[in-house]
């Protein structure tokens, strides 16, 4: 069939839904559409769309259309990034909807809200609803502890739990701790620098001391759990990869009776000795036919960040220097591995 016999197809946006809502400021997201399906004409005129190209293509922008539709029906703005990850679940057949996955809501705080962004950001977060001890791994910028510390805010705010303990081995600080100046808490602190910044967008910031001198929220290294039964709780371990098996069966078998652990980490940045297992790496094998356990996988589809830093990691990753020789190349490796770090 030539693209002169190809049908047209029409989809009328609703009066209420204001064009510039649904194709963006300077079509910013209609150009977005066009450029996922460069086999399809659309044209806007006025409220509606008029869609010519190959069925199938049309189709997933139909359906596309109506999941945009119910978002911003959920009073959420769309953004060229939302666009693109719903395309890209219709265009993998998922079997759940992207507005399920745009619209999830796990917290507020001073008029902004934090969701999932991808598909696999919600499976993990749907699995921490379902299950007592979840596993998020994945490589950083995927937001595993991110979210887990958003669930532990909301789930204190409703009162499923009494208190929020965050915790990450200082395995960094190692034999340089004594030579940090301060007290022992100063010199911790910076190891748990991130978990604190991460706290600041989810509670309002004047309550945290308060929060903190109460015992509510709990943010100590991995060694203070020792001995402890944590019972009533939300408990995250970060950072995980960092631990020993020893440490890991330690800080697992603190759960106490009506609490919640969640444990991230990212087995490719193992910090130990050469000769120390990592926990993370070693657990799966030991725990994956225990009930009431889950491991979520989230994956360089799941990593959030700016989009020039996606464009550098690409170019990155594409540079072969043509005289670097074997020792270039292992270098080029490298930099490449550092280059796609960022925050967790």
């Amino acid at each position: 069939m030539t693209e002169l016999q190809l049908p047209t197809h029409s989809i009328t946006i609703p009066p209420s839904v204001p064009m510039v809502t649904l194709l963006g400021t300077r079509d910013e997201l209609l150009d977005t559409i066009e450029g996922a399906f460069p086999s399809v004409d659309v044209h806007v005129r006025g409220n509606e769309l008029s869609l010519r190209g190959p069925s199938g293509d049309v189709g997933v922008i139909e359906r596309l259309v109506d999941e945009l539709l119910v978002v911003i029906d959920a009073g959420q703005t769309l953004t060229r990034d939302a666009v693109e990850r719903a395309i890209g679940m219709l265009k993998a057949r998922t079997a759940e909807r992207p507005a399920d996955v745009l619209t999830l809501n796990i917290i507020s705080n001073r008029g902004r809200t934090i969701r999932p962004k991808t598909l696999g950001q919600k499976r993990y977060v749907d699995a921490i609803d379902g299950h007592t001890v979840v596993f998020g791994i994945g490589p950083a910028g995927t937001g595993k502890t991110y979210l887990a510390m958003a669930k532990a805010v909301a789930a204190l705010q409703s009162k499923r739990v009494s208190r929020i303990i965050l915790t990450r081995p200082a395995v960094e600080a190692g034999e340089r701790l004594g030579f940090l100046p301060g007290t022992l808490n100063d010199k911790i602190d910076p190891y748990l620098r991130p978990l604190y910044d991460a706290l600041h967008d989810m509670v309002d910031p004047d309550t945290i001391p308060r929060l903190l001198a109460s015992g509510t929220i709990e943010v100590a290294p991995l060694a203070y759990m020792r001995g402890r039964s944590l019972n009533d709780a939300f408990i995250i371990l970060d950072e995980a990869q960092n631990t020993s098996s020893e440490q890991m069966k330690m800080f697992l078998t603190r759960l106490g009776f009506g609490s919640k652990m969640v444990v991230t980490g990212d087995i490719t940045q193992v910090d130990l000795p050469g000769a120390t297992t990592s926990g993370l790496r070693q657990v799966r094998q030991v725990l994956h036919e225990v009930d009431d356990i889950h491991f979520a996988e989230l994956t360089s589809a799941d990593v959030v960040r700016h989009r020039l830093v996606s464009a550098i990691v690409d170019a990155y990753e594409a540079y072969d220097p043509p005289s670097a020789g074997a020792d270039g190349r292992a270098r080029g490796r490298h930099t490449r591995r550092q280059a796609a770090g960022g925050p967790r």
